[in-house]
This record gives C-alpha cells, sequence and structure tokens, in this order.
C-alpha cells in the first residue's frame, strides 16, 4: 500500500508540474495579448486560432535552435545554472495544499522560503559563469535586489503568521472561510504585492535587464535551451507569487472555480503594471525596501502581535 501511495504521489507531482509548464505557456501569450491592446496593436494572431498555440511554436524554436557557449564562460556551471533555476521554481508548487493533497507539510511557509532564496545563487552563478561585464553586472543587481526585498518579503510573511499561528498554507484557508486577511491587513497585502513584484524582477522593478544600459541581464549569454528555461522559471515564479498573494489574503479556497478567476487576475495584474508603469531608480529601489518597507513591515509585525497577544488574554 505505501509503494502505491509513493506511486501516486509521483504522477501526482509530474501531473502539478505540467500543469503549470502549460499555464506558463499561456501566461506569456496573455502577456503578449495585453501588451499588444495596451500599445494599440494586435499580440499573436496568427498561429492557430487567434494565436492560441503561439507559445508552443515559440517553445520548440527555442528548443531547437544552436546553443552557442562563450568561450571564456566556466561551461558546467553556465550549463547548469538554467536547469537548477527552473527546477527551484517548479519544486516551490510543491507547497502547495491542491486537491490530492501531494506533499502536506507542516512548515510549508518556511519550504517556500528556503526555495525562493536558493534561486538567487542560480542567478548569481549563471551571471559569473557566463564570464561577461554585462551578465555579471545584471547579476549582482538582481542579486541585490532579490536579498533586500526578501528581508522585507519575510517580515510582512511574518504578520500574516501572527494572525494565523501557523506555518501551514493549508491553514490560511480555513482562517478565511468567512472573512479575508485583506480587509484588516490592507497597507500588508499593498506591500507583500510591491515586494513580490521586485521579488521577481518585473517591471518597475527589472533592473536585471535594463536594456539601456545591460542590454538584457544576466541570461545576455544565453541563447535556445538555457534562454528558455531562464524564462520558464521567472513565469512560473509570476504564477506562483499570484497564487501565493490568493492564498494569503484574498480566501484560498483551492477547491472553488473563484480562486482560479482571482488567480488569473492577480497575473493579469503583473502584466498591467508591465503595461503602464516606466522603470524605478535604481536607488530609489533600495531606498523604497531600506528605508520605507522594513521599519513600517517591522512596526506592523509588533502590532499584530499585541492584537494577537491581546485575543489569547482576553479568551483566556
Amino acid at each position: 500500500m505505501y509503494f502505491k501511495d509513493i506511486i501516486l504521489l509521483w504522477i501526482s507531482m509530474i501531473i502539478l508540474i505540467i500543469m503549470v509548464l502549460v499555464g506558463v505557456a499561456f501566461l506569456t501569450l496573455l502577456e503578449r495579448k495585453v501588451l499588444g491592446y495596451i500599445q494599440i496593436r494586435k499580440g499573436p494572431n496568427k498561429v492557430g486560432y487567434l494565436g492560441i498555440i503561439q507559445p508552443f511554436s515559440d517553445a520548440i524554436k527555442l528548443f531547437s535552435k544552436e546553443n552557442v557557449y562563450p568561450l571564456m564562460s566556466n561551461f558546467n556551471l553556465y550549463y547548469f545554472s538554467p536547469i537548477l533555476n527552473l527546477f527551484l521554481a517548479l519544486i516551490l508548487w510543491l507547497c502547495m495544499p491542491v486537491f490530492s493533497i501531494l506533499l502536506n507539510f507542516n512548515l510549508s511557509i518556511l519550504f517556500f522560503l528556503c526555495c525562493s532564496s536558493l534561486s538567487v545563487y542560480t542567478i548569481m552563478i549563471a551571471g559569473w559563469s557566463s564570464n561577461s561585464n554585462y551578465s555579471m553586472l545584471g547579476s549582482l543587481r538582481s542579486v541585490a535586489q532579490t536579498i533586500s526585498y526578501e528581508v522585507s518579503l519575510f517580515l510582512i510573511l511574518v504578520s500574516f503568521l501572527f494572525l494565523v499561528n501557523s506555518l501551514k498554507i493549508i491553514d490560511f484557508y480555513k482562517i478565511q472561510e468567512y472573512l479575508w486577511l485583506i480587509i484588516f491587513t490592507f497597507p500588508l497585502c499593498l506591500m507583500w504585492v510591491i515586494s513580490a513584484l521586485a521579488e521577481t524582477n518585473r517591471t518597475p522593478f527589472d533592473f536585471a535587464e535594463g536594456e539601456s544600459e545591460l542590454v538584457s541581464g544576466f541570461n545576455i549569454e544565453y541563447s535556445g535551451g538555457g534562454f528558455a528555461l531562464i524564462f520558464l522559471a521567472e513565469y512560473s515564479n509570476i504564477l506562483f507569487m499570484s497564487m501565493m498573494c490568493i492564498m494569503l489574503f484574498m480566501g484560498a479556497n483551492l477547491w472553488s472555480f473563484m480562486f482560479f478567476i482571482k488567480l488569473v487576475f492577480i497575473s493579469f495584474f503583473w502584466i498591467w503594471v508591465r503595461g503602464t508603469l516606466p522603470r524605478y531608480r535604481y536607488d530609489k529601489l533600495m531606498y523604497l525596501a531600506w528605508k520605507s518597507f522594513l521599519p513600517i513591515s517591522l512596526n506592523l509585525c509588533l502590532f499584530y502581535f499585541g492584537i494577537m497577544i491581546f485575543v489569547k488574554i482576553s479568551l483566556s
């Protein structure tokens, strides 16, 4: 019986990963369509009905292209860092309490924090191993940004953990059955969304790929399959952070259709921001993380901790 459970677990994990990759494919299509309409033009509309199979033709094109390796690159690290990057982005999804139970962690929030922290190393290695000045500068920017916003992201998360008093993501669903947490943690929710935008290196915080000075950031030397893997990892992280937004403060009922409507809306918001806002300035980005978000999240953390202590004393 135990052996059959393990087989079923592996099948569930493979299905989940395939579905995430298909979701990523259609997210890229949605982005190109939305950006097209924002810029008053059509998006992809030739391949298939209304361009519906465009992402798959792009994937075939990218993976069938010849891989070009820089002569002076540290080949092994250069080759494996995109693979590890995608692996970490996909393994993040295993902490989600899906219908098939999958891996029902008691410490799923800690798992999320550990895996999201590790992706910093893959970006750093990708930039360094290419042995290119542009990719090195892009990776340094990206790493500094990600580490800075991980601090505020964690402190914002701590406030939610005080309210829920648990490290299981499924408990966020239980506590929000009748009332969403966004109602009385609104400033925290806004800070979480902005920090998540910075964490996923998206506009207006996409300094890793400042076209005017760094061309394409840490992935400049990657072509074909390597570039595709980095691209897939980035969009998988966007979908995951959208899902975390819903789990934390928008009523985390995974078993309702509205959950997926909310997920599409938050993913659309990521794209909407990209089409609307100009790129931020790098010193202002760091100022926002260390001098705005950090003190505010610390104060709110103490505030919610005080509320929980008060509630416990009142109940006892």
